[in-house]
């Protein structure tokens, strides 16, 4: 490197020499310095190795804001690592667990035992060495109803690993020493039981298996639950009453109960009425296994209805289905492993707020985490085609510089902790991207020294009228923000409304650059819930109540001189209208309230920004 020969050359100039040799060594140090200044100057963006970095620390300890100098696979549809792993794997092998489950879990119909079915891989380690478990559960195995007609074949069983989380897992960690478990929900793949759809039988169920492989002869008893959607919320469920041997979890949009992923502040999600009885019928194959009946299969499809239509005379609480399904209070408190959360802000199915304020109520709690959270959907952090799908107000903005093809790294340096114990302790983060694409870290998120500006309808806003279900919106457009915003939290907007001859309403809310006309995000609430939260309270005719409403975390930059919008419909994208919808003389009047924008101070040459590793300059887009 041209750094060691300038000190080669200063080092030969100091010998004990004639005068005139040491002015001709020093006349051409100088000489060389003066070259090399100017090549730093005029090349500077390419004279660094990008390979210096992982000389100065172990590639998987590289910090954050140097990782977009690593050299790392970029030619892949998933992030890879640096360094491929040494060991062979074995061929898989499969096991049943038998489960003991309490007395009010046990199903009737047709008899047999409860037990959950496994496959596993390890790695071909030198004799005596023990390894750490990652594993992966949902009921995604030989799932899509084979035996129904006209349904299709189904999924692949847990015997070949899923594209998601397993074959990843398979081909990126289990080489470097860890074990990959796939493992099938009761009732589904070959798992007996009945299919309680994260319930209390399938939470015991996943912490009886996270159980069994802490304590096999070849595990160093550490195990660490993965995965996506429901395969992410598995991972919570194993956190309520967790075994010793749990030592982190990683749920990528996995929900934090069943009643908060399809209601927000009691407006229903219209597919939150064939949710439990879509996966039984999913699950179904026409065998003798699916003569056993759980209590919770019938009861289950009728807590939508009962919610959606008499929440106000306790149709959500005439039983604990709900209760029994709300995974984060028994998570706080019982688990003290950590947690590395993934959310994609841009998620419409399993919506962000379930990852925020989760996060800081867990490090209240005392539970280690991380959280990375990007304009992506649904999706995993490091993929670029499904990001590149994004259109204009819901992602698209971001794209794409989303992707993390970092996130291998990410997460090698997390279980090599956690789950082998080598390396210091991560320290808690949040990396979180604005709607344009740019990152930058936070101890917690919101931030801490993040400030509300409190903004008035009728002076800050200006907008008035009536929201019902035959057409009639509001607009509220704000005042011009000179100096611009960075708002990064989760506003609220607090309504105070009328209602008319009908007992109820709801409101959806879209926010919006006014100026650039640019979706931002959205807010709903049903006014049962006025309060916020799942407490359902009474609505009389011709009354005035306020509305406690919430948006979904936001993390967005308004420029100076631009304004911004909302948008008050009764109905908005995935929600059902309100039961008071199709009545002509119902609807809600929009009377003032209070509009609050959680705000953070970050100069470009702020130290919480960094940048991603940068795929995109491939000279193929990856395919």
């Amino acid at each position: 490197m041209a750094d060691d020969v300038v000190e080669a050359e200063l080092f030969d100039s100091s010998s004990d020499r004639s005068k005139t040799q040491l002015n001709i060594s020093l006349g051409a140090t100088i000489s060389f310095c003066i070259v090399f200044l100017f090549l730093s100057m005029s090349f500077g963006e390419a004279l660094p190795d990008e390979n210096s970095v992982e000389s100065t620390y172990d590639w998987w300890d590289v910090p954050l804001n140097e990782r977009h100098n690593m050299d790392l696979p970029m030619d892949t549809m998933r992030a890879q690592l640096p360094e491929e792993g040494k060991y062979e794997i074995q061929p898989y092998t499969e096991h049943f667990i038998t489960v003991d489950l309490p007395s009010s879990e046990q199903d009737v119909g047709y008899p047999d035992e409860a037990k959950m079915h496994v496959a596993l891989w390890l790695p071909e380690v030198e004799e005596g060495t023990k390894v750490p478990v990652i594993m992966t559960i949902h009921p995604y195995y030989d799932f899509g109803g084979e035996g129904m007609p006209g349904i299709g074949a189904d999924s692949n069983p847990n015997t070949i690993p899923d594209g998601g989380v397993g074959q990843w897992v398979y081909e990126t960690f289990v080489p470097h020493g860890y074990a990959l478990a796939q493992a099938s929900t009761f009732g589904t793949g070959q798992s007996t039981h009945c299919q309680d759809v994260k319930g209390l039988g399938e939470q015991v169920g996943i912490q009886a298996v996270v159980d069994w492989l802490g304590k096999q002869n070849w595990s160093n008893g550490n195990v660490g639950l993965m995965g996506k959607s429901y395969a992410g919320t598995t991972n919570w469920e194993a956190a309520q009453q967790p075994s010793e041997h749990l030592k982190t979890i990683v749920p990528i949009s996995g929900s934090i109960g069943v009643q908060e992923m399809f209601y927000r502040n009691g407006s229903s999600e219209a597919r939150a009425m064939g949710y439990d009885a879509a996966y039984q019928a999913a699950t179904s194959d026409l065998t003798t296994d699916d003569m056993r009946v759980c209590s919770d299969d019938l009861v289950g499809p009728l807590n939508p209805w009962s919610t959606y239509a008499f929440a106000e005379f306790g149709g959500a609480e005439w039983n604990d289905y709900w209760d029994e399904r709300r995974h984060l209070p028994d998570v706080l408190e019982n688990y003290r492993g950590s947690v590395y959360l993934v959310w994609g802000l841009q998620d419409w199915n399993v919506d962000p707020y379930h990852a925020f304020p989760t996060y800081q109520l867990m490090r209240d709690a005392g539970i280690n985490a991380r959280a990375i959270a990007g304009q992506w959907a649904h999706n995993y952090p490091d993929q670029p085609d499904r990001h590149s799908e994004l259109g204009t107000g819901y992602g698209g903005e971001a794209y794409p510089n989303m992707t993390r093809m970092d996130w291998a790294v990410e997460l090698y340096g997390w279980f090599q902790y956690y789950l082998k114990g080598i390396g210091d302790e991560p320290e808690p983060m949040v990396q979180i991207q604005t709607h344009d694409g740019k990152w930058h870290v936070e101890e917690t998120w919101p931030p801490a020294d993040m400030n509300w500006q409190m903004e008035s309808i009728g002076t800050d806003w200006n907008g008035d009228g009536t929201v019902n279900g035959l057409g009639g919106s509001v607009t509220l457009t704000s005042q011009v923000y000179e100096e611009g915003l960075h708002i990064s939290g989760l506003p609220t907007l607090h309504l105070e409304v009328s209602t008319q001859a009908c007992n109820g309403g709801q409101i959806f809310a879209t926010l919006y650059d006014h100026t650039l006309d640019l979706r931002l995000g959205h807010a709903t609430m049903d006014l049962r819930y006025r309060d916020g939260g799942y407490d359902a309270n009474p609505v009389a005719p011709f009354s005035s109540y306020t509305m406690l409403m919430e948006f979904n975390p936001l993390d967005v930059i308004v420029p100076a001189g631009n304004s911004l919008r909302i948008e008050l419909t009764e109905m908005g994208e995935d929600y059902l209208p309100g039961p008071c919808a199709t009545n002509p003389l119902g609807g809600l009047s929009i009377d003032g309230g209070t509009i609050g924008l959680p705000l953070i101070d970050r100069p470009v040459n702020h130290e919480a920004w960094f940048l991603a590793p940068p795929w995109w300059e491939q000279e193929e887009t990856p395919a």
